[in-house]
């Protein structure tokens, strides 16, 4: 008799995930406390025909991806800030784009689900707000603005 819990698919921790950027001096890897905006949509483009006048027919439109959003401790060596900075004296020899991965793992630290961005672009830095009355660390905040992401099956999960 066959085990249950052999075929189990156990949904993935949110808390497990590094991240990649491809085409950083040094290849970075680094960790997160948060990235969102893994998403993407397909406008929805209405249309009416002559004639049919109790319908309108939805059309494809152009796909749109949402710009990623990385948080992490503030350190005051961020190679990330330097990267924004780069972009901030527009030269284009400094303009440097980065594909990168989104690597989630699962309870054994292992690779099971990776989302790759292409040609990524830093576009708003921020730090969190500075304020004498909280405990809290600082936190910095990179929006990279990107042509597409791709999920990648990895390997079994959990």
């Amino acid at each position: 008799m066959s085990n249950p819990t052999t075929n189990r698919r156990d949904p993935l921790p949110v808390f497990c995930f590094l991240v990649r950027f491809t085409s950083l001096p040094g290849n970075v890897e680094t960790y997160f406390k948060s990235v969102s905006g893994i998403r993407y949509e397909t406008e929805v483009v209405p249309v009416r025909a002559g004639g049919a006048n109790d319908t309108t027919f939805n059309l494809v439109g152009a796909t749109k991806w949402a710009p990623l959003v990385f948080k992490q401790g503030f350190t005051n060596s961020s190679g990330l800030l330097a990267w924004r900075e780069q972009w901030m004296t527009q030269r284009p020899g400094n303009m440097r784009r980065t594909g990168g991965s989104i690597i989630q793992l699962n309870t054994a630290l292992q690779p099971s689900a990776q989302w790759d961005f292409v040609n990524g672009w830093p576009s708003k830095w921020e730090m969190s707000e500075l304020a004498a009355d909280k405990n809290e660390l600082s936190i910095e905040t990179l929006e990279i603005c990107h042509d597409g992401i791709k999920y990648v099956k990895l390997g079994a999960t959990q």
